[in-house]
């Protein structure tokens, strides 16, 4: 079962969240196997944090839930709320699989929310350049709530034109960068 996480910093948790580095990569170290895409949100100059993006391959929505609620920032403060929903990895590979590479400092997360009938639930053309793609989806699976894509991009405009804007209450934008232990 795939699930994408991405939990929001709390203003002013800059420091603490620098603090808990280490522990953060350690705990992101035991599910190595079950990644699929992590990485920081940024702000707009790319030169902070602002979330912290995670999405893997679980055994069921309680390994997920364990997985966002004891990760060290989560437990010590540094985020403000958690997105986890179930999703479906339409890509079938990992962002270590992305043709070119781990390059640029182009990254942007793309979050479309809604709800009633599915749409961009196909990959979209330019799949060198998406990263992650599937749709976000209830507890069981069954009703879709939005999409969510990591995509290399030229800016945010061009990141959001992945999706079908007019067809989603609201769309995110965040720029985004590839995650792990600095080699």
């Amino acid at each position: 079962m795939e699930f994408f996480c991405y939990h929001r910093d709390r203003a002013g948790s800059l420091a603490l969240r620098d603090l808990l580095l280490e522990a953060h990569w350690s705990y992101m170290d035991g599910f190595a196997a079950e990644m699929i895409a992590r990485g920081p949100t940024l702000t707009a100059d790319r030169e902070a944090p602002t979330g912290s993006v995670h999405v893997l391959d679980l055994p069921d929505p309680a390994a997920a839930r364990t997985f966002a609620f004891e990760e060290p920032g989560y437990r010590a403060g540094v985020y403000r709320d958690v997105m986890l929903r179930r999703w479906r990895n339409t890509l079938g590979r990992t962002m270590w699989d992305l043709p070119g590479g781990r390059t640029g400092d182009d990254g942007f997360l793309v979050l479309g929310l809604g709800a009633g009938e599915g749409v961009d639930l196909d990959v979209p053309p330019g799949r060198d350049e998406v990263i992650a793609y599937g749709p976000l989806l209830s507890d069981d699976g069954g009703t879709w709530l939005g999409t969510a894509a990591l995509v290399r991009a030229p800016g945010p405009d061009a990141a959001r034109a992945l999706l079908t804007v007019d067809r989603y209450a609201e769309v995110e934008v965040h720029p985004w960068q590839f995650g792990g232990r600095p080699s």
